[in-house]
C-alpha cells in the first residue's frame, strides 16, 4: 500500500494547482479585455509586477481580496469556498487517547493507525483499526464532541463504506463529552455494547460483538 499523503501536503498542491488555473483564467481575460498589466495594476492598487506573479500563480500568499478586485477588472467574478474532504489533523490529546485505547488492548490484535477507506479516491480514514480472528474494529477517536449526532452520522458512512465488523467510538472522558453522549442516546442507539463489556472483549482479544461508545 502507497503511503498516505498528508493532510497538509495535499492542501498545499491542492492551493498550488488553484492558484495556477486562476492565473491562466485571469491572463485570458486580461488580454481578451485588451488590458495591459499596469492598466489592471492602477485599477486594483497593486504593483503590475505582483499582477503579473498572481498570472504565473508565483504569489502564493496573495490575499483573497486582491484576487478579487483583480478578477472584477478583467471581468470575473471570484468565488470561494470549501467542503469536506476526508478527515481533519488530530492533535497530541488524540494521540494519546488513542494510546490508552490500544495500551487496554490484547497484544495478540492487530493494531493499525490512519487506514484509508478502501475506496479508490476516498479521503477518510479510520483513526485505528483493531484486528482480531474473524473480526475487524473501526477506531473513531474523538477528545471533544460538540454534536454527537454528527459525529455518529459521520460513523455510520466510515462503517458502511469501509465494510467493517463493528466500530468503536472512542470519547475522551471529560464531562463535557459524558453529557453531549448522553444527549444522543436516539442516536447512539446502534452502539449496543457498553463501554465495559467492549473493553473486557478487547482486553480478553474477544470479538466486541457491536458496535460500542468506549469512554476512557
Amino acid at each position: 500500500m502507497g503511503t498516505r499523503e498528508r493532510p497538509i501536503d495535499r492542501a498545499r498542491r491542492l492551493t498550488a494547482e488553484q492558484l495556477r488555473a486562476l492565473g491562466r483564467e485571469l491572463h485570458l481575460a486580461r488580454i481578451g479585455a485588451g488590458l495591459s498589466l499596469r492598466d489592471v495594476a492602477a485599477a486594483a492598487h497593486v504593483s503590475h509586477t505582483e499582477v503579473w506573479r498572481i498570472e504565473r500563480a508565483c504569489s502564493p500568499t496573495v490575499r483573497v481580496a486582491t484576487l478579487g478586485r483583480v478578477a472584477g477588472i478583467v471581468g470575473l467574478a471570484l468565488s470561494v469556498r470549501v467542503f469536506l474532504d476526508g478527515d481533519p489533523i488530530r492533535d497530541a490529546a488524540h494521540v494519546r487517547l488513542l494510546t490508552r485505547l490500544h495500551a487496554r488492548i490484547h497484544p495478540d490484535l492487530r493494531w493499525r493507525t490512519e487506514v484509508p477507506l478502501p475506496l479508490p479516491g476516498d479521503r477518510r480514514a479510520w483513526d485505528a483499526t483493531i484486528g482480531g480472528r474473524g473480526f475487524v474494529v473501526g477506531v473513531e477517536a474523538e477528545t471533544r464532541i460538540r454534536d454527537a449526532q454528527a459525529v455518529v452520522r459521520r460513523l455510520n458512512l466510515k462503517q458502511r463504506d469501509g465494510e467493517l465488523d463493528r466500530v468503536v467510538l472512542l470519547v475522551a472522558g471529560t464531562r463535557a463529552n459524558r453529557q453531549a453522549v448522553r444527549l444522543a442516546m436516539d442516536d447512539v442507539a446502534s452502539f449496543t455494547i457498553a463501554s465495559r463489556d467492549a473493553l473486557l472483549a478487547l482486553r480478553e482479544a474477544r470479538d466486541p460483538g457491536g458496535n460500542a461508545v468506549i469512554i476512557l
